[in-house]
């Protein structure tokens, strides 16, 4: 009965709590996952978890914290249905950018100076948004996120000090970043092209690479399509090189155009039946 008892006070407990409010407690045990915390009202047991990620931007690690520290914490997430109120210490360590960020909307433009370039992304200092404790900017570019055109290193499409406006996608609590894109704030290249060209239509195109099932052709600037093995030749081939090399001038059919997956399939063997 005690059992049960104390299941229900705990549920009542943390139906009380809401995402945002802020708790504290005293740590009752420290793992490589995270810390477990006994929150203030609720005695019983810990109903309060801290994962790893969530500690603090500045240190990604358990081992800062000790059993019997006290701990100030935001509530991130509650699940009733096995007890656990889900907190944040880099919340509570760094306010100020923690409120900045969840603020900010998705879609909502985002101005800024590029501040550091890795080879995972961009760093952004962004004009209206705090300073981060650890990295050159709360903005943060992946590399799939910097343009819809092809380039080798990020420091083809942005230079450092360079200023650039972008798009909110979103909160990177992990890290206290705002995830931008700036290649959403530019016209897709493969949209322009799917909006003029239709499936049955023929074109001309240079072959960029050889894959074990087929081939890539570029058709138009930064738009590649790919030609499947069996759309090579009429004739079964088991490799792409049995009938084209890179660099290669080909004519080629187009036989669809997946807008929303940006994928464009061509036949190089539905354009010689054309041609007869």
């Amino acid at each position: 009965m005690g059992g049960a008892s104390d299941d229900e006070f705990s549920q009542k407990f943390l139906a009380a709590i809401q995402v945002g409010d802020v708790c504290s407690g005293i740590v009752a045990e420290v793992s490589r996952r995270g810390i477990s915390v006994i929150l203030d009202g609720f005695a019983a047991r810990p109903l309060g978890f801290v994962g790893s990620l969530d500690l603090s931007w500045r240190c990604f690690s358990s081992a800062a914290v000790e059993v019997g520290d006290r701990i100030t914490a935001e509530v991130t997430a509650i699940d009733l249905e096995h007890g656990r109120a889900w907190l944040s210490t880099a919340a509570t360590e760094n306010s100020e950018l923690w409120a900045f960020l969840k603020g900010l909307r998705v879609g909502e433009l985002l101005s800024g100076q590029v501040g550091s370039i890795e080879w995972f992304g961009v760093f952004v200092a962004l004009d209206d948004g705090p300073d981060h404790p650890v990295f050159p900017g709360v903005g943060f570019i992946t590399i799939p996120e910097l343009s819809w055109r092809s380039f080798e290193t990020a420091s083809d499409v942005v230079q450092v000090g360079q200023r650039v406006s972008c798009e909110f996608l979103q909160f990177d609590t992990t890290n206290g970043e705002a995830r931008l894109s700036l290649r959403a704030t530019q016209p897709d290249p493969f949209q322009t092209f799917a909006e003029i060209t239709t499936v049955g239509q023929t074109l001309q195109g240079r072959v960029t690479k050889l894959i074990p099932f087929g081939a890539f052709v570029q058709v138009a600037d930064d738009i590649e399509g790919l030609v499947h093995l069996r759309e090579l030749t009429w004739t079964p081939v088991e490799t792409p090189a049995a009938v084209v090399q890179v660099g290669d001038e080909i004519t080629v059919v187009v036989t669809e155009i997946d807008r929303v997956r940006r994928r464009l399939s061509l036949s190089p063997r539905q354009a010689s039946t054309a041609h007869e």
